[in-house]
């Protein structure tokens, strides 16, 4: 018996990898999130799997149907929205299988951030301008955030920052970040991304709050912040010019590729 997890991605169904549905089809039990995804993921479930909403469970009260799942011997596809590496709640039922000796897999999703900067139509990292993301939150009632690890300490470096779980706080994310990126600064809301009601709020750190309460959003909503997000004025990446000598192309060292 495997306690499957797998990452069914941003909101849309088709946007679960091949190898979670394959898993999610033949896995006799089915326990989802169903307050956070799309319940068009369980048309993938076999028509008679067992499938239990963790919505309104506890941890303990989950860890009880994988131990039923253990006693019958089968196995548990456990869907988790986005991708399981960041803010899945996935390592403590991790630590709670291995103390009963129960083994797990793990697969990969389509993550939030990646979903709303598709709806935006972007790439995050430009030449020059951002070459660096930094994925991050604010404290909440779920958990603190760590010493140092805060609003302003990440807005001094620059990079285009993608803030989790705080639209409720737009205005601490605005005026934690305006003395380190400006007014000017572009500011990017998706609101649940790859969702039929996705919508995007664009603005400035300065007018950003006023265009939301315009739109008003409650959750599940992503910030973005950051120069590259408007650029359009930036250098080119050397990787595909004409004259850029690399592996793959005429003009590679020869004796630098036999040394390797």
């Amino acid at each position: 018996m495997t306690v499957h997890f797998i990452g069914a991605g941003p909101g849309a169904a088709d946007l679960i990898t091949v190898r979670g549905r394959d898993i999610l089809s033949r896995s006799p039990v089915c326990l989802y999130a169903g307050s956070i995804m799309s319940r068009e993921l369980l048309a993938y479930c076999s028509p008679d799997a067992r499938i239990v909403d963790t919505g309104s469970l506890s941890l303990d009260e989950i860890e009880t149907e994988y131990l039923t799942a253990h006693r019958q011997g089968q196995d548990v596809a456990r869907l988790h929205s986005g991708d399981l590496s960041v803010w899945s709640a996935v390592a403590e039922q991790i630590r709670r299988l291995e103390r009963h000796g129960i083994d797990y897999t793990l697969t990969p999703g389509v993550p939030s951030f990646a979903a709303a900067a598709a709806a935006l139509r972007r790439e995050l990292t430009i030449p020059e301008v951002a070459q660096s993301v930094v994925l991050t939150r604010i404290s909440g009632r779920a958990s603190k955030m760590p010493d140092g690890e805060t609003l302003a300490a990440f807005g001094a470096t620059g990079a285009t920052l993608a803030i989790h779980l705080a639209i409720h706080a737009l205005d601490r994310v605005v005026s934690e970040l305006t003395p380190h990126y400006g007014e000017d600064c572009p500011v990017a809301i998706v609101v649940r991304a790859s969702w039929p009601e996705e919508r995007i709020v664009e603005g400035t750190l300065k007018d950003i709050e006023a265009r939301l309460a315009a739109e008003p959003v409650e959750r599940t909503a992503l910030i973005f912040v950051g120069r590259g997000l408007r650029t359009t004025n930036f250098r080119e990446s050397r990787l595909y010019d004409a004259d850029y000598v690399r592996r793959f192309r005429p003009g590679w060292p020869q004796e630098e590729e036999a040394s390797e």
